[in-house]
């Protein structure tokens, strides 16, 4: 049977993806390993390589259209499969159990010889879906194995709960949503002797529909930009954020006179090595690099701080990954400097370098994204003084950066002039509290003011 070209899911958040470009056409001869498509998430975008060796056809995934994680794009078929126009391997008729388009002949002991062809398996086989190949379900009860212990739980069935996943699948949103309806139909009534008053629960408040939001505005006044996939994704997530994350707010001003004269120091100091463009600088140091050095070298002298929180225990790492917001046309991305304790300024600015142009061109791999224990949001090049940013989960704190500036600031009862910059620690008020986040902020405080710390 010919081989499947499924959209894969390359993000963790991922639900659907656009093909932004495809490398081959209907009809065209692949070999496995051959670029097919680009697939444009909310992140990145990345290649996808052909699972085999034959011709394209069947080309169902258009681009530049959102497609469900996991729905066929493409076929590809074998020298010695035949295509049929105007068909799918989807609508064809189920071929025998167990045995391709090209039957293997017993052997003398008469087992059949194993083959490496695709197969089809008949809808009356068990537990089987002719679909999918998914276990437990039958045609037109698919659902998500979380979505069917919460059916099971509430006294649902699959097949009555209409699904909004990929294909109809029935997902967790799904089975809460009919639980809440079948609750609303048939409420619960108190025994007639003993006369309970239940109060009504206060409607949850809505955000104003999009009719709604219009109105306040002349018609011709504004124009409509539709939103992409990131800024879909930067929304839901924000909001997720806030609505679950209690943010605690400390913020804090650190002087960085000695920051900036080491900082001239190292980077008058840097060898010289060659490029394309002649000589230049084997590194050169910023603020921010130093930011991000400080930040990890406070969270391993705070050990309790690097953490991340679950509903059943606290997360403590055991490094340092410090994710580092940066823009990007159209929203946000923050790429991560691993191990960001365990590395020179040096490497840590080239490597931040590096991860900033490939992010602002949706290079970036998904590990170079996600995870992290913590993050850094730098506005000081903008000439902001302070902000509070928030936390981006798993991480339970982000440091939000100001602008350093000179201002007068009182020693020993005399005034003087010092370049000062403010910072506004967010934390996880679960997994961070007020005495452990000002701890971590005055162990930061102290590597920005001594910097030579982080050289040793």
């Amino acid at each position: 049977m010919p081989t499947e070209v499924i959209l894969p899911k390359v993000d963790m958040d991922m639900a659907t993806g656009q093909i932004s470009r495809w490398f081959a056409e209907e009809g065209a001869r692949v070999k496995k390993g051959d670029v097919l498509f680009e697939i444009e998430t909310d992140k990145a975008a990345m290649e996808i390589d052909a699972p085999a060796s034959g011709t394209l056809r069947n080309v169902t995934g258009k681009e530049r259209v959102d497609i469900p994680v996991g729905e066929p794009v493409a076929w590809i078929y074998a020298d010695d499969e035949v295509y049929e126009s105007g068909t799918t391997p989807q609508n064809r008729a189920p071929i025998s159990p167990l045995v391709g388009e090209m039957s293997a002949k017993p052997t003398e002991g008469g087992a059949v010889p194993p083959t490496s062809r695709s197969f089809a398996l008949p809808s009356d086989l068990p537990g089987i879906s002719p679909t999918r190949g998914e276990i437990g379900q039958s045609q037109g009860e698919r659902a998500t194995p979380l979505a069917r212990r919460l059916a099971r739980e509430a006294g649902l069935k699959i097949a009555e709960i209409q699904g909004s996943g990929p294909r109809g699948r029935v997902v967790r949103a799904d089975v809460e949503a009919a639980v809440a309806a079948k609750g609303a139909a048939t409420p619960v009534q108190p025994p007639a002797e003993i006369p309970v008053e239940v109060p009504s629960a206060p409607a949850a408040a809505k955000p104003m529909s999009d009719d709604q939001v219009l109105k306040l505005f002349a018609e011709g006044s504004y124009e409509l930009v539709p939103h992409d996939n990131m800024r879909k994704t930067i929304a839901r997530r924000l909001v997720e954020a806030k609505s679950t994350i209690p943010h605690f707010y400390l913020t804090l001003d650190c002087e960085l006179d000695a920051l900036l004269a080491l900082r001239t120091q190292l980077n008058a100091a840097a060898p010289m090595k060659k490029t394309e463009k002649g000589e230049v600088p084997a590194y050169k140091l910023s603020v921010n690099d130093m930011v991000i050095k400080a930040m990890a070298m406070a969270l391993m002298a705070v050990p309790d701080a690097n953490a991340s929180w679950t509903d059943n225990a606290m997360v403590k790492h055991k490094h340092a990954d410090v994710g580092v917001a940066v823009s990007i046309p159209g929203g946000l991305i923050t790429p991560i400097i691993r191990h960001a304790d365990e590395k020179t300024l040096s490497v840590i600015s080239n490597e931040m370098k590096d991860l900033a142009s490939r992010a602002r061109s949706r290079k970036l791999k998904p590990e170079e994204y996600q995870g992290g224990t913590t993050a850094v949001s730098n506005l000081g090049m903008f000439g902001v003084k302070d902000f509070a940013a928030v936390i981006n989960p798993p991480h339970a704190t982000i440091l939000a950066v100001g602008a350093g500036e000179e201002r007068a600031v009182v020693k020993k009862g005399e005034i003087r002039i010092a370049t000062v910059m403010s910072v506004t620690l967010s934390t996880d008020h679960r997994a961070v509290d007020g005495a452990l986040g000002a701890e971590l902020l005055g162990a930061f405080k102290r590597m920005i003011e001594n910097p030579m710390g982080m050289l040793v």
